[in-house]
Formats: structure tokens, sequence, C-alpha cells
């Protein structure tokens, strides 16, 4: 299967302002695609490329003054099937688990499990460990918080969410992971592109989306409080510990964003996806795609 995905973002800065970016898929998902997924912006200004510390692929550049546009344009090859589900994944003992996952065992930020374990416990103690405990947790928090865009607050943490009751796709996630991560399941927060490829219409606008990863069975699975159901198409730009460490785009100085699409269509054609990008069609010229690998 073929899926188009891309974003475009546009500004009207008042000043020149430093920003780093995480718009790129993943490192481990870029074998998948047709042709590198190139930061472009309009006007053109130089990129330099790093990773940070959890492998994630970011940008670093300085936006002009004035208005300025952002964003990707690529076609990737999946496998055409829906999330995995490994109902006999068993959760570790923490003394046998590997040193790097011990990281997603932690509070962090916007995922406070110290403050939610009692909770957590009372709440999933009873349920054998393993992919039914962590499926109860997302079962509970798809029940428990109530979507709306209209609920966004990029303040808002896994305890005010449990407290409120209502939220946007990573305050699902941020309350998940941090009562996985109290039950002693290390869960990293990951955000990218999930399609409605196989949904039945009419489909929302596109936007990206935050879900979950937990370690069992010595891998990394996918679970989605948000959906809560297995998806076709699904690609991870970045994680983290919480949303704090993958923001999308962090600017150093204002952020009047005042335009903002994504999309993740299959296409038989490269040109079947239509109208989606309003970046330049043809390449930027060299000096606008300068990257230097940190």
């Amino acid at each position: 299967m073929r899926i188009r995905l891309g974003c475009e973002m546009r500004y009207a800065f008042p000043y020149p302002v430093p920003m780093v970016v995480m718009l790129n898929v993943h490192p481990t998902r870029a074998d998948a695609l047709e042709a590198p997924d190139t930061l472009r912006t309009d006007p053109p200004v130089p990129v330099e490329l790093y990773r940070d510390g959890f492998g994630n692929l970011c940008g670093r550049l300085t936006a002009p003054a004035g208005g300025f546009t952002i964003g990707t344009d690529a076609v990737i090859h999946d496998d055409g099937r829906p999330d995995p589900v490994h109902l006999d994944a068993e959760q570790h003992a923490i003394e046998t688990l590997p040193a790097e996952t011990i990281v997603f065992l932690l509070p962090s930020r916007y995922c406070e499990s110290d403050l939610l374990a009692d909770e957590a416990w009372r709440l999933f103690g009873h349920i054998e460990p393993g992919w039914g405990r962590v499926q109860a947790v997302c079962d509970f928090v798809h029940d428990h918080i109530a979507f709306g865009y209209e609920f966004a607050h990029g303040d808002r943490t896994a305890q005010d969410a449990y407290a409120g009751g209502r939220g946007v796709c990573r305050d699902f996630t941020h309350l998940a992971v941090a009562f996985c991560r109290a039950l002693n399941v290390p869960t990293r927060y990951c955000t990218g592109y999930v399609s409605f490829i196989g949904e039945p219409e009419p489909h929302p606008a596109g936007d990206f989306a935050a879900w979950m990863e937990v370690y069992l069975g010595g891998r990394w699975h996918v679970f989605d409080p948000r959906n809560n159901s297995p998806r076709i198409g699904r690609v991870m730009v970045a994680y983290g510990r919480d949303a704090a460490d993958v923001p999308l785009t962090h600017t150093f100085g204002p952020n009047p964003l005042v335009g903002f699409r994504v999309w993740a269509d299959r296409i038989d054609h490269l040109d079947a996806a239509g109208d989606a990008p309003i970046l330049p069609e043809e390449p930027l010229p060299p000096q606008s795609m300068a990257t230097r690998t940190g």
C-alpha cells in the first residue's frame, strides 16, 4: 500500500524566530519512503538536521519575519495491515527489563505516574499483568475522557485529564501512559500520522495524533487509547516520555500559527492526492534544502 502523507504549517512572524521542528517520519520508517521527506520552507531557509536523545529526527532553522510556511510531502509504503495484537505478550519483571526501557517507567512532566499510582493499582491491580491489563487501561481511559478539540489545553497533565474527564488525543495518551508506568510497564508517548484508511466515512480533517507504545514480551507494542482499536497506516514521527519531548514545532519566541494542514491518504498514483500540498511543487533551490547531519 502507498500512502501520501505530509503537513503544512503557515506562520506570520513579527521578527526572525529560531525554531526546532519534528515533522519528518521517524528514522525507523525511513526505508519505507519512496524518497526522503525533506523539510521544505517558503521562503527558503537553511535547515540543520540532528537526532535527539531518543533518535527522533529534528530540524533546526530560523524563520524570517513575515509569512513563513514549512512542511513535508512524501509517499511511504505500508503493509496495509492494522496495528498488531499480541494477546499473549507478557509483562517483564523489573529486574529483567533492558536498561534503555527504565526511563519509560519514571514520572515525567505530563505523566505523573507517582501521583496516580494508588489509583492505578485500585483500578487495574486485580487484572492479570500483560496485554490484558494494558488493554483494560486503554478501555478505561477511552471511556473516561470526553474528546473535543475545544478541550485542548497545552498545560493539562495526566492527573488533570483524569480529574476533568475531557481532552484531546494527547490527554488520552498521557493518562494511559501514567497509569501503565504506575503499573510497572515501560510506556512511551508517540506522535505521528494515523490515517482513516478502512474507517467509515465521513472522515474528519487530517491531524497529527498521539498514541503510546508499551514494552511487553521483549518488544514495543502500539496501543491507542483515543481510538481504542487497531488502525491501518499508522506512521510514527517521534517518541519520548510525553508531549514535552516531542513538540512538532518549538518556537523560541512568538508562535503565530495562521494555517495548519495534515494529510495521510492511500494513493494509487503519485499525483492522485489532488491539491494536498500548497508548498511549491518543484524542489526548492539547493540552498533552501541545505542540511547537515548533527
